[in-house]
């Protein structure tokens, strides 16, 4: 399976746009990415896949596996709503839609510990189809410590993290204009920052974010 497993730090730091953006680039360069989205809350409204579909022009770019209305973590949402969801039938809709794509960017849920199916969290489904991640975080305060734990996480078990992506940088503070140095001496990965974005859409979000991340942000078996 070839492609990338796009992990965040917490939910709302910017994981679609992320994914949309790389899943454009990838596009653009004649390559079949598709974006993948294992389980979808809080939809509507949200709608990740759809995001980066519209992003790319292309309703064939993303799908997701399982939408559920309430904005809770998956498990949480499917209880909810009497539809429990088994870790099980995920993991094997996730993986073929991985072997049907000539790239595959699976995007997590909120954070790596959000709890996913049965006893599962987002993070077994990370170690389980053993992508390299990508991890999305916040640029600003708190991100040290948030990013380290997810990075840790996800090395622990297993999961090869090739980058860290910091998304809506201003760098109007100390803490965002150090963060890229420090979290690089911290956790020995490269970290990129994508500058806040001034688009509005789909299109011109993942416009920018394309433009502002070089191509080392993807691991040499997935760039074109």
């Amino acid at each position: 399976m070839t492609g990338v497993f796009v992990a965040g730090t917490d939910t709302g730091v910017g994981k679609t746009v992320v994914t949309a953006g790389l899943t454009a680039r990838l596009r653009d360069a004649g390559r079949e990415a598709r974006a993948i989205k294992p389980a979808q809350t809080g939809c509507p409204p949200d709608d990740d896949a759809r995001f980066v579909a519209d992003a790319c022009g292309d309703p064939e770019a993303a799908t997701a596996l399982r939408r559920l209305e309430p904005p809770l973590a998956p498990r949480v949402a499917g209880e909810r709503v009497g539809e429990p969801l088994s870790y099980d039938a995920l993991l094997a809709d996730c993986r073929r839609a991985v072997e049907r794509s000539e790239v595959a960017l699976v995007e997590g849920i909120g954070g790596v510990r959000v709890p996913l199916a049965d006893d599962a969290e987002v993070l077994d489904l990370a170690v389980d189809l053993g992508l390299p991640a990508v991890v999305v975080a916040r640029a600003g305060l708190g991100t040290l410590n948030h990013t380290a734990l997810t990075v840790d996480a996800l090395t622990r078990r297993g999961v090869r993290v090739h980058a860290v992506v910091l998304n809506r940088y201003r760098g109007a503070t100390v803490a965002e204009r150090t963060n890229v140095s420090e979290l690089e001496r911290t956790i020995r990965r490269p970290v990129f920052a994508v500058p806040s974005s001034t688009g509005d859409g789909p299109a011109a979000l993942a416009a920018d974010v394309r433009d502002a991340l070089p191509p080392a942000v993807l691991p040499n078996s997935v760039r074109p």
